[in-house]
C-alpha cells in the first residue's frame, strides 16, 4: 500500500548537495596575477642583492689586493648567512605569517644593501654581506610555503617556476647592470644602484601580494620545530631532494663566481661591461624554470632531473673551449639545466611535505645555499689551482652526484612496489586472466551443448553419463 493511500506524509530533503569549492588561487583566477608578479619582484630583489658582488669580483680583488679565493667570500658569506638563518626564519613565518616575514626580510636586506657600498675594507664588506644574506633568509622558504598554501596543487609547479624565474631575472639584471655601471663609475656605485632597484621591488611586492587566506599560525616551541625538522630529515625522498638542490647549486655557484676571472684573461680579455652582459644568459633560466611543470608532465620528476643534469654536464664540457661562442653556448646549457633542476626539486619538496611545509622548504633552501657557498669557494680554489678546467671538474663531479642520487631514487621507488611488473609481463598476465575467465564462463554459464563448442559438449557428456548412472 502506497504512503499516499494511507495518508502518511512523506518528508523529502530537497536541499541540494553543496559542492566543495577550492578557494585557492589558480591561473586566470582572482589575485593570481598579482600574486605571481609580486613574488616575481621578490625573486628579482633577492637574487640581485644576494649576488650583487659576483660579477664585480675582479674589481674587488684589484681594489683590495686579494686573490679570487678571498674575494669570493663576498658571495660565499651572503649565501652562507642565508643558509644558516633560513630555518629560524621559516619558524617565524609559521608563527607570524608568510607575508609579514617576507616583508620584514626584504626591508632589512635592502637597508643593508644601501650601506654595502661604503664598506672601508674587505672584512667589513664580508660582514655586511653575511648580514644581508641572513636577512634575505626569510624570503625563499616563506615564499614557497605561501605558494603551497594559497595555490592549487596542479598550478603549484608553474607558480614556483615563476618565482624561480624572478630569481633568474634578478641574478641576470644585477650582474648586467653592475657590470656596465662599474666600468664607468666603479664597483661601489654599481652595488648602490642595485640597492636602489631592490628598494623599488620591495615596495611593489608589499603593495601587490594578496593577504593569505589559508595560513594557520603554528608554534614557536623549539621542541615542536626540532621534531618537525627531524621528521623531514627522516624522509628519504626529502633527503634526496635536498642533496640534489645542493649539488645543482654547487655547479652554478662555482661557474658564475669564476667566469668573470676567466673572461678577463687571455684569450678573451673582455672589459667589465661586456663580462656583465654575459649574464644575459640568465634569460634561459627564466624560460626553463617557468616551463619545468610541462617538463615534469612529459618525463616525470626523475626524467626531468636526468634531463637537467645531462644539459648541465654538456654545458660544462662545451665551456672548456677557447672559443667565446662555445663558452657562451656552454653557459646557456648550464643555466637552463640548473634552473630546470632547481624548479623541479623545490616544487617536489613542497608537494612531498604534508605538514611543516615552511620547515621542509627551509631545509631545501639551506642545503641549496650551502651548495652555493661551497661552489663559490671550492670553484675559486679549483680555478686558482688548475684554471677553468679545475672548476669544470668540480661541476662535473656535482652533476655525477645528481645523477647517482636520482638513480638511487628510481631503484627505491621500484623496490617500494614489489608487485609491479614490466609492461610485457603485465600484458601477458592480463591475457592469461582473460583466457581463464573465458574458459570458466564456457564451462559454467553456457547451456549444455547449445553452442556446439568443445566446453559445452564436454559438459553435456558429463551430464548424460550422470543420468545413465542414476538409472535402475
Amino acid at each position: 500500500m502506497s504512503p499516499a493511500s494511507t495518508g502518511a506524509s512523506i518528508t523529502v530533503d530537497a536541499t541540494p548537495a553543496v559542492p566543495v569549492v577550492d578557494s585557492r588561487m589558480a591561473p586566470g583566477g582572482p589575485g593570481y596575477r598579482r600574486m605571481s608578479f609580486a613574488l616575481f619582484l621578490a625573486g628579482v630583489a633577492t637574487f640581485a642583492l644576494l649576488y650583487s658582488t659576483q660579477a664585480l669580483l675582479p674589481l674587488i680583488s684589484g681594489e683590495f689586493g686579494v686573490a679570487a679565493s678571498e674575494a669570493s667570500w663576498t658571495v660565499a658569506a651572503a649565501t652562507g648567512g642565508l643558509a644558516l638563518f633560513v630555518l629560524p626564519m621559516s619558524a617565524l613565518s609559521e608563527r607570524f605569517g608568510r607575508r609579514t616575514v617576507m616583508t620584514g626580510s626584504l626591508a632589512v636586506a635592502v637597508t643593508v644593501g644601501l650601506v654595502v657600498p661604503f664598506a672601508p675594507n674587505l672584512t667589513a664588506l664580508v660582514v655586511l654581506r653575511a648580514v644581508q644574506g641572513a636577512a634575505l633568509a626569510g624570503l625563499p622558504a616563506s615564499a614557497t610555503a605561501y605558494l603551497a598554501e594559497e595555490v592549487r596543487p596542479r598550478a603549484l609547479i608553474t607558480a614556483i617556476g615563476l618565482f624561480v624565474a624572478g630569481n633568474s631575472v634578478g641574478g641576470m639584471s644585477g650582474r648586467v647592470i653592475t657590470g656596465w655601471v662599474a666600468q664607468e663609475w666603479g664597483w661601489r656605485v654599481a652595488v648602490g644602484v642595485i640597492g636602489v632597484i631592490a628598494v623599488a621591488c620591495a615596495v611593489a611586492f608589499r603593495l601587490l601580494l594578496p593577504a593569505p587566506r589559508h595560513f594557520k599560525a603554528g608554534s614557536l616551541r623549539p621542541r615542536v620545530l626540532a621534531r618537525t625538522v627531524r621528521d623531514h630529515l627522516a624522509n628519504p625522498l626529502l633527503r634526496r631532494l635536498y642533496a640534489i638542490g645542493a649539488l645543482f647549486m654547487t655547479v652554478f655557484g662555482g661557474v658564475y663566481t669564476v667566469i668573470g676571472y676567466r673572461l678577463t684573461e687571455a684569450p678573451f680579455s673582455l672589459p667589465q661591461g661586456i663580462i656583465g652582459s654575459i649574464f644575459l644568459v640568465y634569460l634561459v633560466g627564466t624560460v626553463s624554470a617557468s616551463t619545468a611543470g610541462r617538463l615534469v608532465g612529459r618525463l616525470g620528476r626523475r626524467g626531468a632531473l636526468y634531463a637537467a643534469g645531462g644539459t648541465t654536464a654538456a654545458g660544462l664540457l662545451l665551456s672548456l673551449a677557447d672559443s667565446l661562442p662555445l663558452v657562451l653556448l656552454g653557459l646557456v646549457l648550464i643555466t637552463g639545466g640548473f634552473f630546470a633542476g632547481h624548479a623541479v626539486a623545490s616544487s617536489a619538496v613542497s608537494k612531498t611535505a604534508t605538514t611543516g611545509r615552511a620547515q621542509a622548504a627551509a631545509l631545501y633552501q639551506s642545503a641549496y645555499y650551502v651548495g652555493s657557498s661551497a661552489g663559490s669557494t671550492i670553484g675559486a680554489i679549483a680555478f686558482h689551482a688548475g684554471g677553468w678546467t679545475g672548476t669544470v671538474g668540480v661541476g662535473l663531479l656535482a652533476v655525477l652526484g645528481v645523477v647517482t642520487i636520482t638513480v638511487l631514487g628510481t631503484r627505491a621507488a621500484r623496490a617500494g612496489r614489489p608487485h609491479s611488473r614490466r609492461p610485457s609481463e603485465g600484458r601477458a598476465a592480463r591475457r592469461l586472466v582473460r583466457a581463464i575467465a573465458r574458459r570458466r564462463s564456457a564451462l559454467v554459464a553456457e547451456p549444455r551443448g547449445r553452442f556446439g563448442n568443445a566446453a559445452s559438449v564436454r559438459a553435456g557428456r558429463r551430464a548424460a553419463d550422470g543420468n545413465a548412472a542414476g538409472r535402475p
